[in-house]
């Protein structure tokens, strides 16, 4: 190993150009707080050869939104929201630091909690004040028909349980994920049974009236507490503090607690983002980055 430790950041190309364009705040900072310490970035394109590479060379490996490649890696993304970042050991949501923490509601001063999610909701979700009437949103993610580890039952199982409440249910479909035939063939049966089943082509509109989102770990469902939404959860995931988990109280009561169900969603929005995540605007995001690589393991 050479006598300055070197850190191999791996992105995908448009990030990549924009971190040696100095153009992407959050790597500047990472790259700063790095240089601190006398440590070396470098910043690399991802892909199949460079991450079969990375066990094999000195130092230490991140990677954007991938999974670590050995022992001596890590993996960043985005916490929902810019500028809010983590840096974890794993790739897996349900596995980060903030998933394992325990949230305490009376921690967290009140007024300056909502006025971080007032900020928050004027900047991503602006418009006019939510509402509920009476709908139940699913916003549906990828493999509709297989049951992963993470998940309590698989997507197209989920959207039926929730139809068979007889509750009114608009569902959307992922704009990113790949669906085939057999996804539309599962769905249809589905259509034809439930006329209180609708689709609708884009989740937010629908997000901003409706009174609870139940999903498996959908991101639509952290933009819900923003707007006060309730969240029935099929699946872990990291913000699942004050959502309603499946796997522990089941669907049917799951669903029915979501109709009075009313935790402080500032609060929570502020602990999550602001307390457990990276914002890399604050004077202390470099201080935080390096506290998150020792969590790691690294002795940066």
């Amino acid at each position: 190993m050479s006598s300055q430790t070197i850190i191999r950041a791996y992105l995908e190309a448009p990030m990549l150009k924009s971190a040696r364009e100095g153009s992407f705040n959050f790597l500047n900072v990472l790259k700063s707080a790095v240089e601190s310490t006398g440590w070396r970035l470098e910043w690399h394109l991802t892909g199949p050869d460079a991450r079969a590479e990375a066990p094999e060379l000195d130092g230490y490996a991140l990677f954007h939104a991938e999974a670590p490649t050995h022992d001596r890696a890590l993996t960043f993304r985005r916490a929902y929201h810019y500028p809010f970042w983590q840096i974890e050991t794993v790739q897996q949501r349900w596995r980060f630091d903030v998933a394992r923490s325990d949230f305490d509601p009376a921690s967290i001063d009140p007024d300056q909690a909502r006025e971080f999610a007032d900020r928050l909701r004027e900047r991503v979700l602006p418009g006019p004040p939510p509402r509920k009437d009476g709908s139940v949103l699913v916003p549906l993610q990828g493999e509709l028909r297989r049951c992963r580890s993470f998940q309590t039952m698989s997507p197209v199982d989920m959207l039926e349980v929730v139809a068979a409440t007889g509750e009114r249910i608009i569902a959307t479909l992922h704009p990113d994920a790949s669906f085939d035939i057999g996804d539309m063939d599962a769905l249809q049966p589905l259509l034809r049974k439930y006329p209180n089943l609708k689709f609708a082509p884009k989740s937010q509109p629908v997000l901003r009236d409706c009174s609870l989102v139940a999903t498996q770990n959908s991101a639509v469902a952290f933009d819900g507490y923003l707007l006060g939404k309730p969240a029935v959860l099929f699946a872990q995931i990291d913000f699942h503090h004050i959502g309603l988990n499946v796997a522990e109280l089941g669907h049917a009561r799951a669903i029915e607690l979501a109709k009075t169900h009313n935790p402080d969603f500032d609060r929570y929005i502020y602990w999550f983002l602001e307390e457990k995540a990276i914002n890399a605007t604050l004077p202390d995001a470099e201080t935080r980055i390096l506290a998150a690589m020792r969590r790691g393991g690294w002795p940066i």
